[in-house]
């Protein structure tokens, strides 16, 4: 119906879903993004590595440039940075994550957070695992007697890591209480016999450990005690 100087257009309802649908899609469509080859990378250094490296690639699979605001890492033993801080549509790049080993042995998880300008995916979390062998394995790290026990020699078991060529091991310091003697029974394989000198009386000493092939150090213990000690781990320096 028409009325004088009065017109209107009448838009089918179908027309009008679909439109909308299609601006949605349209607006999902026209964002950034960056796709990661993976997030979490684990690392094997070899012995005597100081550090170990992972490099964790991008690429922007979006049609938006993405700027990378900050890069944090969880301690201060590992350091991370962004190789480019505005990536372009179909650009690539890398967050490279540089954990410091020192004297650290076992698994070390660390982990990366990096924070960009994308509304969807603003905070992408990256785990760095090192996995860094042990260069000694020692059994047991204390050896004990009871006051008034016979004196007699007690051992600990010392065996090098897997991939961890040792010639010879050191034991230091000279006790005047405690003797020691360091004998090879096998390839990278040690005996280290420490005997007390008498155990009338409670006495306690500390033995660093140390490879030829290693600047990492361990300590062992040796105690005339009133009662059984509790029990006790090996400390590395």
């Amino acid at each position: 119906m028409e009325k004088a100087g009065l017109s209107c257009t009448i838009i089918p309802v179908k027309t009008t879903i679909i439109a909308f649908t299609l601006s949605i899609l349209l607006c999902v469509g026209a964002r950034a993004g960056l796709t990661w080859e993976q997030t979490q990378i684990e690392l094997h250094p070899a012995v005597g590595d100081k550090e170990a490296v992972g490099h964790f690639k991008y690429k922007n699979t979006g049609d938006r440039p993405v700027r990378i605001k900050s890069v944090r890492t969880s301690c201060g033993c590992t350091a991370a940075q962004s190789q480019k801080e505005a990536i372009a549509p179909g650009d690539t790049g890398e967050v490279t994550a540089t954990f410091k080993i020192g004297d650290r042995t076992g698994t070390q998880v660390k982990g990366v957070t990096v924070e960009t300008d994308d509304r969807v995916h603003s905070t992408i979390a990256l785990v760095l695992k090192t996995v860094i062998a042990q260069p000694l394995e020692i059994q047991p790290v204390l050896v004990y007697w009871q006051t008034g026990e016979e004196p007699k020699a007690k051992s600990i078991s010392v065996k090098a890591g897997k991939d961890f060529p040792v010639k010879e091991i050191n034991i230091t310091p000279v006790n005047q209480n405690f003797e020691t003697k360091i004998t090879k029974v096998g390839d990278g394989e040690f005996k280290i016999d420490i005997q007390p000198r008498d155990t009338a009386r409670p006495i306690a000493a500390v033995f660093t450990l140390q490879a030829d092939a290693s600047p990492k150090k361990f300590t062992v213990g040796a105690r005339v005690a009133n009662l059984a000690p509790s029990k006790a781990t090996a400390v590395q320096q």
